[in-house]
């Protein structure tokens, strides 16, 4: 059965930093485009990164570029959302997709959880 799992997620000061995991179970990771999306209460699905099948190209939106970076592992079937400089508008429930390209916000059906992100002093 094809499953996502994220976690590492949790409460950080403005400035931190905190890196999302993501592991992957039940389905050809390797042949994957993933990306993770965030969802803050009352707000639609928001987009943060997306990476290529062998982890080579990245893309993130402007909101986060230059302060999120996107990662996977795929002998471990995991990837990696590593945010530094984190800011109270990055508060949210943070979840990964199983995409079908780089920019997918909806994914094709596979989703994790989530994990929670607050940032706050």
């Amino acid at each position: 059965q094809a499953r996502l799992v994220e976690s590492g997620g949790g409460m950080v000061q403005p400035g931190g930093s905190l890196t999302l995991s993501c592991a992957a179970s039940g389905f050809d990771f390797s042949n994957s485009y993933m990306t993770w999306v965030r969802q803050a209460p009352g707000k639609g699905p928001e987009w943060v990164a997306g990476i290529n099948l062998g982890g080579l190209i990245t893309s993130h939106p402007d909101s986060v570029r230059d302060r999120f970076t996107v990662s996977r592992d795929n002998d471990k079937k995991i990837m990696y959302l590593q945010m530094n400089s984190l800011k109270p508008e990055d508060t949210a429930l943070y979840y990964c997709l199983r995409a079908r390209n780089l920019n997918d916000y909806e994914g094709t059906g596979l989703r994790g959880q989530g994990t929670q992100v607050i940032v706050s002093s």
